[in-house]
């Protein structure tokens, strides 16, 4: 990835939901001016979530989302396309919501979800069938608003939905900078990044790169070194640096390093105030001393990788967990989207910076805890608390 491509957890997620043959496909792939996704006559062509990067005149950096049916009940399989098809729904910011029938429960099923999830939706009736004007109707009466005529054959028609989907933009969307309440133009920031097993030779983890391109925004000035040569980093500047910027694993370390007079942050708590709740996250950690043997704590990697050495979601946090509670607390670790819908069995939950997720995503998990009264923090936040440092640390 280049340092001027837009992550996919940073763009607009623009989701097309709808019964089997309702025309999602096809108007995914008329808006997209490209095939992006199968368009066939057989019902559920569509199976897993298709997504598309795309840069769309008025949407700019976006991802169209193309699910499959709700109305899938085929069997256990079928079910677990309509789990992933509710997934994509945790991850949409706007919902292209398409009516194939006035028998249309499913459909206000599902627009009542988004409403309860806040998600501006986008009624429409895409395929021609003997009854539309029941559809319109009916869609009309249990919204409150007329449900758009699109044709993925008629261009103007797929106009009219990029202008109505334009209009629904949210307004909060606009990508907050990661740095800019902490920076100012001209400052010196000094990002300390251990290269280790999570970041092999020739490769920097994504949130380092999208934090140096977004200091580089803010017109700072950005030295970059690692845990062992920052005191010889810190030697060659004319004065100290105002920020310094690290991977909360050496928290501690670096504190220890630092001039008195710059301020201190990592990656991981910079990420939890751009993509979740940090107030949450903060409170959350409080409850911390009161794990004993007895808890249960979850740990959600947002990354779905393969376990490496030393870690740091599945070694040094339980580790650290097992030093604070004892050896015997319960520890259970996720990957991915991988996220239970019943959270009561924890004391705790302790997610990653979630660089992978938008942030629709990171605020669906955060609901749900704290609806089932779970305090949930990340790993920037809890390793500061256990190295004592949280305090000291600039949010």
């Amino acid at each position: 990835m280049s340092l001027n491509e837009t992550p996919s957890a940073n763009r607009l997620h623009i989701g097309f939901f709808g019964r089997r043959n309702s025309g999602k496909s096809s108007l995914v792939n008329a808006l997209a001016g490209q095939q992006v996704t199968i368009v066939s006559d057989v019902k559920g062509t569509t199976t897993d979530p298709v997504s598309k990067a795309m840069e769309i005149h008025g949407l700019g950096a976006c991802v169209l989302v193309d699910t499959a049916g709700f109305d899938d009940n085929e069997g256990e399989l079928g079910r677990l396309r309509v789990e992933k098809t509710r997934l994509a729904a945790e991850k949409t910011d706007i919902a292209v919501l398409l009516f194939s029938s006035a028998d249309a429960q499913q459909e206000l099923t599902w627009y009542q979800l988004f409403q309860q999830k806040k998600t501006p939706v986008l009624c429409v009736i895409s395929r021609a069938e003997e009854d539309e004007q029941q559809t319109f109707d009916a869609v009309l009466r249990a919204t409150g608003a007329p449900p758009m005529k699109v044709s993925p054959f008629d261009r103007a028609s797929v106009e009219a939905l990029r202008q109505a989907l334009c209009r629904m933009l949210p307004e909060d969307f606009e990508q907050p900078s990661i740095t800019g309440a902490l920076v100012s133009k001209g400052d010196t920031v000094m990002l300390v990044m251990p290269q280790d097993i999570q970041a092999p030779k020739g490769r920097l983890i994504l949130p380092q790169v999208q934090t140096i391109r977004d200091l580089l925004d803010n017109r700072a000035n950005v030295v970059c070194t690692t845990t062992e040569q920052m005191p010889v980093a810190l030697q060659a500047l004319s004065k100290p640096p105002e920020l310094i910027i690290t991977d909360s694993q050496v928290f501690k370390e670096v504190y220890q390093k630092k001039p008195a007079q710059s301020r201190l942050t990592s990656f991981s708590v910079l990420f939890a105030a751009l993509k979740g709740d940090l107030a949450y996250y903060l409170e959350s950690v409080k409850m911390v001393p009161s794990l004993s043997e007895s808890s249960r704590v979850l740990i959600a990697e947002c990354c779905a990788h393969a376990p490496l050495s030393e870690d740091i979601g599945r070694v040094k946090i339980p580790r650290i967990l097992r030093r604070l509670a004892g050896d015997n607390i319960s520890i259970d670790i996720v990957g991915g989207t991988d996220f239970p819908q019943d959270l009561t069995p924890y004391a705790l939950i302790i997610q990653c910076g979630a660089c992978m997720f938008n942030r629709k995503y990171v605020l669906s998990r955060i609901e749900r805890a704290k609806q089932q009264g779970i305090p949930m923090t990340n790993y920037g936040v809890f390793l500061a608390h256990a190295a004592g440092i949280l305090d000291k640390i600039s949010l």
